[in-house]
Formats: structure tokens, sequence, C-alpha cells
């Protein structure tokens, strides 16, 4: 999947949890992708933050940063 289809999903996701308070709406993104996104899907999103996730929300960013790395 490309990286752009995979920032449009990803700040949908967002968009539904940005008004949880505090950090609970990285920590909630965060746990929707993992659980989610196949693996393929969250390398690509994190090679894509890797490069600088040009187009990501905020929220989403600091989403994708704390996910674990996919072996």
């Amino acid at each position: 999947m490309s990286p752009d289809k995979l920032v449009y999903m990803a700040n949908q996701i967002g968009k539904f949890f940005v008004t949880q308070p505090g950090d609970k709406a990285a920590a909630g993104i965060a746990n929707h992708i993992a659980k989610f996104w196949e693996p393929r899907m969250r390398q690509t999103i994190q090679d894509y933050v890797a490069q600088g996730g040009g187009g990501l929300d905020p929220e989403v960013l600091k989403a994708v940063e704390s996910l674990p790395k996919v072996n």
C-alpha cells in the first residue's frame, strides 16, 4: 500500500481519537494501528515517519513514533 494512502488512513483514525484528553489520543491511535494494521502497513508508515512523516497530523505522528518496531 502506498505511503500516501496510509497517511490518509492514519489521519482518519487520528480524527476519531483526537477528542480524547491528554496523551490518550496518541495512545488510542497507536493501539488501533497495532491491532488492525498488518505488519507491512505498520512498517511502511514507520519508514515514512523515519523520512520525515510529512502530512501526518501531530497526534498521529506521535502515535506512529511510539509503535514498537516491526520484526
